[in-house]
């Protein structure tokens, strides 16, 4: 939190903003507040935070101007943070009046403040109404715009998004500038995938299992904003290479008690929801439950050749796939006020997936152009895992900006990937079966403090500490019978085996924050991490992995130009933990030809990453471009080699191969057409180089390279209508990804949305369609090396149509928010998801088996 003061006889800035007013997307700047006279100088004070009368959520940058009683020129003034507190201090023995204001709000002013000498006068809640106009007979309500880019992060506003309604966090993260999500929802940020993820600030393990499985489990509908942190403080944990994204839920703020009801049915997909709280003075209880049902087909072909000691061997695939399963997210929590500023919170939150695809495989082998041999198999996975985030945490504030908090929390996922597989012959009798099971638990247990401390009236002290304690196992095994025999036995090619890996972090930093009365701000810090390691396999032994510490340094510098122009620049450095999917060693043969293994030996990356923007708040438009780059050693990816056991199969893993280069600029806009209609897009250009050496199947080096162009962009346009309408439409568009053996293509989507309100404002009915000229969205993934060559295509047939229903019960009254417990934050280790798009091969795609350890077979 940091406060900018005017000083005496001189105006003020704020954060995203000119003369006192942040530069929100689409809302021009304000002027200064007038001149201000000599103010009574004493040791007392006045704060509080501005609440918005409807939301009842806080009203961020808003100008305060302090006047003595009968004295028409301000004595004093400051600018409210972006959590809407506010403080004005040295303040003499004076009855005074105080006027807040704020672009889009009506100006308030409170009289008759008497403050005796001395005293510290903390305000109840400062109260802005929306400002409404008449124009022609309608009506123009401002309202919080689509994108804002505040200091250290761009927001996207969730709630604003109609077409996502029905859907989950995938679709909504699509629409964010700066991010893509594939097919598969694997989210990339300026084109690298090693983010972290975080819900309301907090981690949980099926993040650290599979970004995209936790997006399916989080409904659109609950989403209020999304957070973009490309250049993240040394607050936060040193992982993430790319940046951090945290997706913020709704909270209800309502007195009493209330339900609601939020369902939908299409034609790929059904949810229903509900949600109630009851809040009654100290005490506040939530809890909720949302369950998606969904049914999808696919069509692949995939071929690859091999050249094995002058022998040509070509396989050729194609696969008839169908989805089915559901995904659930349910939550309770409770919050309490031991004192007026002593809080204590409890949260619990379980996440479940079931994820079942059936597969008609039709393969077929050849040598050196004549065809040996064809078979069919018959594959059912099963993909299941149940989560559970416990946390308990506490706040003290000793006053406005100066706090202590500690948090805990318990954290663990459990997951079943499995297989079984049928061998049939050409008339459709069994001829073999054979399964794979694998269960895994991740488990996490962490303790974190954090202290923040004004210094002055504009510079802030922040400091804390974090230990986390984690723990993988993973045990699986590898079954076989002959003919339709239900008596399995182990297959001596792929013994069983179980991996134990713990992990033990400890880590600390130190952060400054300063604003000068210049608009320039700036933050800097260190984070010290340490990581020490132990695995060992039941077959092998040991495996040993050296402990590491790393220095994080981190820097953030902005400065608010004139008409309304913002320049930051950032310097941060990040580290990647490999996760579960890359450490596993599960061999993972549902395709036999196209098989999947991790590697728990793998080291964490280490990234350099530098960037500057420009944003600029001009009248009823926000424009805003980036230039960035980014320098990552020891990267891990995937690597694909010809097996030395399967002829004609193709073995996928990981591995820590050498270093990737990414330069770019990202360009994005909002803009007011007119009240009610807003238009927003924006593209990325990104160039990457990767390089590095991979260890085949026989233990030879082989260096490896590539690099190339990678292009996306998106569009939005939404249109309020009379009687209660809105429509709202979206487009985007993702160029192909470069990997370090090959490319994976480009693809776009569309959604059309229309939205009708009820008159009593407790309800409303929606209907969407996508990709609705289409039979569906086909991705083309192609490796070549010296080698061997592999293509993949997919057709994923998602053209779809949803109808929505939402409703809400209850007696509602508004009440103060109040101020929540700091929670633990853990964004720190990589995701099951390829870091370079993944994807490939038939990894993820119906022509491929599912990844090793947890990651979701589609």
């Amino acid at each position: 939190m940091s406060f900018a003061q005017f000083p005496s006889g001189s105006g003020g800035g704020a954060p995203g903003g000119q003369g006192g007013r942040p530069a929100y997307p689409g809302q021009p700047p304000a002027a200064a507040p007038a001149q201000v006279s000599a103010a009574p100088r004493g040791n007392g004070e006045i704060s509080g935070v501005i609440l918005d009368s409807v939301s009842r959520e806080p009203v961020t940058f808003a100008t305060l101007t302090l006047f003595v009683k009968g004295n028409p020129k301000p004595v004093d003034g400051v600018i409210a943070d972006d959590k809407g507190t506010f403080k004005l201090s040295r303040l003499g023995t004076e009855t005074y009046n105080l006027q807040v204001s704020s672009l889009g709000y009506k100006t308030q002013t409170i009289n008759d403040i008497t403050l005796e000498k001395g005293q510290k006068l903390a305000l109840d809640g400062v109260i802005l109404a929306p400002e409404i106009t008449t124009l022609d007979g309608v009506d123009i309500t401002s309202q919080r715009s689509l994108i804002e880019e505040k200091v250290d992060r761009l927001v996207y506003n969730a709630e604003k998004d109609l077409s996502s309604k029905g859907g989950d966090a995938a679709d909504v993260l699509r629409k964010v500038p700066m991010l893509s999500v594939d097919l598969e929802g694997n989210v990339s940020l300026r084109g690298s995938q090693n983010i972290r993820v975080l819900i309301n600030n907090k981690p949980s393990t099926i993040m650290a299992t599979s970004v995209a499985d936790a997006l399916r489990q989080i409904p659109a509908d609950m989403i209020k904003t999304v957070e973009v942190i490309t250049s993240p403080s040394a607050k936060y944990d040193g992982e993430g290479s790319g940046g951090i994204i945290n997706i913020i839920t709704k909270k209800n703020t309502l007195q009493g008690l209330t339900l609601n009801l939020d369902t939908g049915v299409g034609n790929r997909s059904a949810n229903l929801g509900l949600n109630g709280s009851y809040r009654k003075g100290k005490f506040g209880a939530t809890v909720g439950g949302w369950g998606r049902a969904f049914y999808n087909a696919a069509e692949s072909n995939f071929e690859q050749t091999i050249a094995d000691n002058a022998v040509l061997r070509l396989t050729r695939q194609t696969v008839d796939a169908f989805d089915r399963g559901a995904f659930g997210h349910y939550s309770f929590g409770m919050d309490y006020d031991i004192s007026k500023n002593q809080f204590l919170t409890f949260s619990s939150r379980y996440g479940l997936r079931a994820f079942n695809r059936t597969q008609d495989q039709l393969t077929e082998l050849f040598q050196d152009g004549t065809a040996i041999s064809a078979y069919t198999r018959d594959v059912d996975s099963r993909d299941n895992s149940g989560s559970i985030d416990l946390n308990l945490d506490y706040t003290r504030i000793f006053k406005p900006g100066h706090e202590w908090s500690v948090a805990t929390q318990l954290s663990r996922n459990d997951l079943i990937n499995n297989f079984t597989a049928d061998l049939l012959d050409p008339v459709g009798a069994i001829l073999s079966r054979e399964k794979n099971l694998n269960d895994n638990f991740n488990q996490e247990l962490t303790f974190q403090t954090d202290y923040q401390m004004p210094i002055s009236k504009n510079q802030i002290f922040e400091t804390g500490a974090k230990v986390i304690s984690r723990q993988v196992i993973s045990d699986y095994r590898y079954e076989k019978s002959v003919g339709a025999s239900e008596s399995y036995e182990i297959d001596p090619n792929r013994p069983a085996d179980v991996l134990d890996y713990t992990q033990q972090v400890g880590a600390g930093y130190l952060s400054y924050t300063l604003s000068t009365a210049k608009k320039y701000s700036l933050k800097a810090g260190v984070r010290y991490e340490y990581t020490g390691i132990e695995a060992d396999s039941r077959e092998t032994g040991d495996i040993v992995i050296p402990s590491y510490y790393n220095l994080l340094p981190s820097v953030n510098v902005s400065k608010q130009l004139k008409e309304g122009f913002t320049l930051k620049a950032g310097y941060n450095r990040r580290i990647q933990r490999p996760g579960l999917q890359q450490l596993n060693p599960n061999v993972n043969a549902a395709n036999p030809q196209n098989i999947t293994i991790g590697n728990p030996s793998l080291s964490p990356e280490l990234t350099d990453n530098l960037e500057i923007s420009l944003g600029a708040a001009l009248k009823k438009t926000y424009l805003s471009v980036s230039l960035f780059g980014r320098l990552t050693n020891n990267v891990i990816t995937q690597i694909r080699v010809p097996s030395d056991s399967v002829p004609g199969a193709i073995i996928t893993t990981f591995e820590n191969i050498g270093k990737q280069q990414t330069f770019g600029t990202n360009l994005f806009g909002n803009i007011y057409i007119t009240p009610k209609w807003t238009l927003n897009g924006g593209g990325d250009i990104l160039y990457t180089f990767i390089e590095g050496q991979a260890t085949n199947q026989q233990g030879l080096t082989e260096t490896l390279s590539n690099q190339g162009f990678v292009l996306s962009g998106r569009i939005m346009t939404s249109v309020t209508l009379p009687k209660g309408f809105t429509i709202q439409g979206f487009g985007f568009m993702r160029g192909a990804q470069v990997q370090l053996q090959g490319r994976q293509n480009g693809f776009g989507m569309y959604s059309l949305g229309v939205r009708k309100e009820f008159a009593n404002k407790k309800g409303s009915l929606g209907l969407a369609g996508d990709n609705f000229f289409t039979r569906g969205l086909l991705q083309r993934s192609e490796f070549t090396t010296t080698t061997f060559t592999q293509v993949n295509e997919t057709l994923l047939l998602n053209r779809g149509v949803k109808l929505t229903f939402n409703y809400r019960f209850g007696k509602m009254s508004f009440e103060q928010p109040r101020r929540r417990s700091k929670s633990v934050n853990n964004d720190d280790i990589k995701a099951g998801d390829d870091n370079n798009g993944g994807g490939g091969g038939g990894m993820n795609t119906p022509g491929g088996g599912g990844g090793g350890g947890g990651r979701r077979p589609q």
